[in-house]
């Protein structure tokens, strides 16, 4: 395993593991993999090395029964800690984690939706609980918000690190300037920014990656394999069939087949080194010297060849294939663009 350069005290993997799929219905993983799989793939991870772990107090959260205990028991929308579902992730994560949680980087996320200090400081000590842990290695503003103002959300994070309950402070989904803010805010490092980066997405290495590394920041790519679409194993006559991915529009056919001059140099990159394209894919993310990654799995072994890639070096000529060739990908949206084809078909027809 390869790990960040940073002042942090605890090793941070070049490749981590989120668990956004633990306790999710979603994935279509079904209940024997929260019980039984997911816990088996962090033991493995701690076993390989792994150190990052990504997880967020909504994670396994099942939104579809927000309305109904609005409805039936007079829950208050804003009441998510009651809902099915919510912490679930965090939960699974903890039990398994046991005797590795010293050596385990822990970073978790909150959603911003209370307009207090007190609010975020107590989403934290509810996180650690679960994880069964006295200190959230990184706790991360899971998205900006557009209603509560940064202010009585940095103030909470201080406070937090002032009594020891967080390390260090985190943001996802932020822009430059949202990130900027966020630090002069805290008055102190926010140390990373979770982003989506991929060969489908580049748009990270814009401003965000050369700021991260100017600064000794650190970008956390999230879906570093865009949702499995680099794996190679989708295409026209086989789509995803869980709820995740064919609701997301790079699954759709026409992106699909617009993908396949990247899927097949990353075919030809992972020939040459005797690995999968997969595994290509993440080591292309990772070879930046301030990213980490953290690619899902629905297995120990999907887990296995994902740290393996931490070792594969790409030549120059190879980063240089791959990334023209994911610069000719240009996936294809719109305002129909995650919905299933019977529904686009029926407007797409008039």
């Amino acid at each position: 395993m390869r790990y960040l350069a940073t002042d942090i005290t605890k090793k941070v993997s070049k490749i981590g593991l989120g668990t956004s799929q633990f306790g999710s219905a979603d994935w279509g993983y079904g209940r024997d993999y929260a019980r039984r799989e997911a816990p088996a793939i962090v033991r493995r991870a701690l076993q390989l090395g792994v150190t990052l772990f990504d997880t967020s107090e909504i994670y396994g959260f099942e939104p579809r029964f927000l309305v109904r205990r609005a409805l039936l028991k007079g829950v208050a929308f804003s009441d998510t800690a009651r809902i099915r579902g919510f912490g679930h992730a965090e939960r699974i994560l903890g039990g398994a984690l046991g005797g590795g949680r010293d050596s385990a980087f822990i970073a978790t996320k909150f959603y911003p939706i209370a307009p207090a200090a007190q609010a975020v400081e107590q989403r934290a000590v509810a996180s650690a609980e679960r994880l069964g842990t006295r200190r959230l290695d990184l706790y991360q503003v899971h998205y900006p918000s557009g209603v509560v103002r940064d202010q009585p959300i940095m103030r909470g994070l201080r406070a937090l690190q002032n009594v020891g309950v967080i390390g260090e402070v985190g943001v996802s989904n932020c822009t430059l300037d949202r990130w900027r803010s966020a630090e002069r805010t805290l008055g102190g490092r926010v140390l990373s920014n979770q982003v989506r980066y991929s060969l489908a997405d580049r748009s990270a290495e814009l401003d965000l990656l050369p700021f991260a590394e100017a600064n000794g920041h650190i970008i956390i790519a999230y879906s570093p394999l865009a949702q499995g679409l680099l794996s190679g194993r989708y295409h026209s006559g086989q789509r995803p069939a869980d709820r995740t991915r064919a609701g997301t529009p790079l699954f759709l056919p026409e992106n699909l087949e617009r993908s396949r001059r990247l899927i097949e140099a990353l075919r030809e990159v992972a020939s040459a080194h005797r690995v999968t394209p997969a595994q290509i894919a993440l080591a292309w993310v990772i070879h930046r010297p301030s990213v980490a990654a953290i690619p899902g799995a629905a297995s120990v072994r999907q887990l296995e060849d994902n740290v393996a890639a931490a070792e594969i070096g790409l030549a120059d000529d190879e980063y240089k294939a791959l990334a023209e060739a994911a610069d000719e990908f240009q996936p294809a949206g719109g305002p129909m663009a995650g919905l299933p084809d019977r529904i686009r078909a029926r407007f797409l027809t008039r």
